[in-house]
C-alpha cells in the first residue's frame, strides 16, 4: 500500500489524478491522506469525486472515502476494463481532467475504449479540449497509443454542460519512449476565438487585438462559430504547430475583463515561448511526464525532453510518479541564465 501526503509539494488535485492512473496502470493500492490541505476549500471537490468514480468503474476499485468533501481516500484497483463509459462532473468543473485520469490505463487494456464526458470543456485551471487534442494527444500517439477527441458541445464555467468525446485505442505494442528536445521548424500559426452568447463585436475586437500584438496577418485568425446555449463563455486560442510539438495558448474572457486583456494576456503567453528555444512550455512539461514514465517503465532506457519552465505543479508530478513506477526524473537549467530545463527520465 502505497501512502501519500497530498498536502506536499504543490498540494493540489493533481497529486489525486497521477495516482488514480497510476494505480490502475500498475494495479497498485494508494493511501491519500490531507487531500488538498491546503487549499482554501480542502478535500474532494465535485470534479475530483469524478475522477475517482470515473477509475473506479474502468478498474472495478475498493475505494474508501469517495464523497464529497473527503480528504483521505484509498483505493484498491482491480484490472483495467476496456468498454463505454459516460462520465459527468454535473457542474462546470473540468471534464477534460477526468479524460487525463483514466487515458493513461486505458490506453494500456487490451481493447478499444468510448469514453463520454461532460462538464468544463474550456476551464482557466485546466487544459482546454483544444490542449488536449493538439498538444496532448500527438505525443501520445507518438508513442504508439492512438486516440480521437471529438468536441461535441461547449461548457464554460459557470454553466457547464459541455461534451466531449474520446475514442481511445490500446497501444499497438509496449509504448515507445521518445525524445522531445527540439520543436524543430513551424509549420503553422493561428488563432481563434469562441464566444457563445456574447455579441459577436467581442470575438472580433479580441482577435483584432491579438492579430495588432503579434503582427499576425488577417489570414490567420478565426472568428468561430457557436451555438447560444454554449454560453456566456469566451475562450481566445493561439496555436502554434511545430515539426515536433504543438503549443496551444488560452486566455478566458470574463466579466468586468476587456477584450484588450484577454488578448494581451494570449500575446504574452505566446511571446514568452517564442523567445526561448525549448520544445515544450510549462503546462505540456507536466503533462507529459506520465505517459513518458509508463512508456520507460516498459521499455527501460531513457528520454529527455526540454521545457520553457519547470513549475512546483511539475516537479510535485515527479514526486509521485516515482512512487509508483521504478523512473526516475532529473531536471538542469540550460539555456541562457537557466531560461530553460533539461528534463531527464531514466528507468531504473
Amino acid at each position: 500500500m502505497i501512502e501519500i501526503d497530498g498536502s506536499t509539494g504543490e498540494g493540489g488535485g493533481q497529486i489525486l489524478r497521477t495516482s488514480l492512473a497510476l494505480a490502475m496502470c500498475t494495479g497498485q493500492a494508494f493511501e491519500l491522506s490531507r487531500i488538498r490541505a491546503g487549499r482554501p476549500k480542502p478535500g474532494l471537490m465535485r470534479q475530483h469525486l469524478t475522477c475517482v468514480n470515473a477509475a473506479t468503474e474502468v478498474c472495478g476499485a475498493q475505494v474508501q472515502g469517495a464523497e464529497l468533501n473527503s480528504q483521505s481516500l484509498r483505493f484498491v484497483p482491480g484490472p483495467v476494463r476496456a468498454g463505454d463509459y459516460a462520465f459527468n462532473v454535473g457542474t462546470a468543473g473540468s471534464c477534460t481532467l477526468v479524460l487525463q485520469t483514466v487515458w493513461p490505463a486505458l490506453m494500456m487494456a487490451m481493447a478499444p475504449s468510448r469514453v463520454k464526458l461532460g462538464g468544463g470543456t474550456h476551464n482557466p485551471m485546466a487544459p482546454p479540449f483544444h490542449f488536449l487534442a493538439r498538444s496532448y494527444a500527438p505525443l501520445l500517439r507518438r508513442l504508439g497509443a492512438e486516440a480521437d477527441l471529438v468536441l461535441r458541445r461547449l461548457g464554460f464555467y459557470p454553466a457547464g454542460g459541455g461534451e466531449i468525446e474520446a475514442l481511445i485505442r490500446p497501444a499497438r505494442d509496449l509504448l515507445q519512449p521518445f525524445d522531445v528536445n527540439e520543436r524543430g521548424a513551424l509549420r503553422e500559426s493561428h488563432a481563434e476565438c469562441f464566444a457563445p452568447a456574447l455579441p459577436r463585436s467581442v470575438a472580433r475586437r479580441e482577435l483584432q487585438q491579438l492579430c495588432a500584438l503579434l503582427d499576425w496577418p488577417e489570414a490567420q485568425l478565426r472568428e468561430v462559430a457557436t451555438r447560444q446555449n454554449e454560453g456566456p463563455g469566451n475562450a481566445l486560442i493561439a496555436t502554434l504547430e511545430y515539426e515536433h510539438v504543438t503549443e496551444v495558448f488560452t486566455a478566458f474572457g470574463e466579466k468586468g475583463v476587456s477584450s484588450e486583456q484577454v488578448a494581451q494576456a494570449v500575446a504574452n503567453e505566446l511571446r514568452a515561448y517564442e523567445a526561448g528555444e525549448a520544445a515544450l512550455g510549462p503546462h505540456l512539461a507536466d503533462q507529459w511526464a506520465l505517459p513518458l514514465a509508463l512508456a520507460l517503465w516498459q521499455r527501460g532506457g531513457q528520454a529527455s525532453y526540454t521545457c520553457t519552465e519547470l513549475t512546483p505543479h511539475a516537479r510535485t508530478n515527479f514526486e509521485v510518479i516515482e512512487r509508483f513506477l521504478p523512473v526516475r526524473f532529473s531536471a538542469t537549467p540550460v539555456g541562457h541564465e537557466g531560461s530553460a530545463w533539461q528534463v531527464q527520465a531514466r528507468a531504473l
